[in-house]
């Protein structure tokens, strides 16, 4: 009966045994799995940090070129009115000069 009961013990003791490494193999490969989303984080968070390092440059360029197109809006509106002023002053000029043609006949 002590032969069985320990074959029984021995049987037990290799079906835990293969049981526990079973587990430490899935708890491997979780933790290998982890280890890898891990390290696509970082990199996303790397080519995150990249992206916004060259996007700032370009925002303060696209800031101060706005700032420049609103200038040139604001300087073609002075030239507009400056271009009727002076057409106007040449009508009345144009005018002046045929009254002045018109008393001299």
């Amino acid at each position: 009966m002590a032969s069985a009961s320990s074959t029984s013990a021995r049987s037990l003791f290799v079906d835990s045994k293969m049981r526990l490494a079973d587990r430490v193999q899935v708890n491997v490969n979780n933790i290998a799995s982890l280890a890898r989303q891990i390290q696509r984080g970082s990199r996303s968070s790397e080519i995150l940090m990249h992206s916004m390092k060259n996007f700032t440059p370009q925002e303060h360029t696209l800031e101060n070129s706005d700032t420049y197109l609103r200038k040139l809006l604001l300087m073609t509106a002075h030239y507009e009115y400056q271009l009727d002023a002076i057409e106007k002053s040449c009508i009345k000029l144009e005018e002046v000069t045929e009254q002045a043609r018109a008393m001299q006949r």
